[in-house]
């Protein structure tokens, strides 16, 4: 956040409060939020492994797995199956 706020000319609480504002949740939220958003798509779509895909911005497979089914209300193995198994929308 203080990086972000220093390209846009804003300090980090200005930041907060205006994205909080305009998006309708704290920075830090949206982005958990958006990383899971991802994850599920990687789940259902790739042949990545769940490890892999914790990888990317988690310290570990545990800590995503908690996040993950925090969020998505369900472990990465059943989401993983469960979105596979239903057919496709559109």
């Amino acid at each position: 956040m203080e990086s972000l706020g220093r390209e846009v000319h804003l300090s980090r609480a200005t930041l907060a409060r205006r994205f909080a504002e305009l998006v309708g949740q704290p920075p830090l939220t949206y982005l958990a939020r958006w990383r899971m958003h991802l994850a599920a798509h990687r789940l259902k779509d790739s042949t990545d492994t769940v490890d892999t895909i914790a990888r990317d911005g988690y310290t570990s497979e545990y800590a995503f797995n908690r996040a993950f089914a925090r969020h998505r209300g369900q472990p990465t193995g059943r989401y993983r199956r469960l979105a596979r198994a239903a057919p496709a929308s559109g």
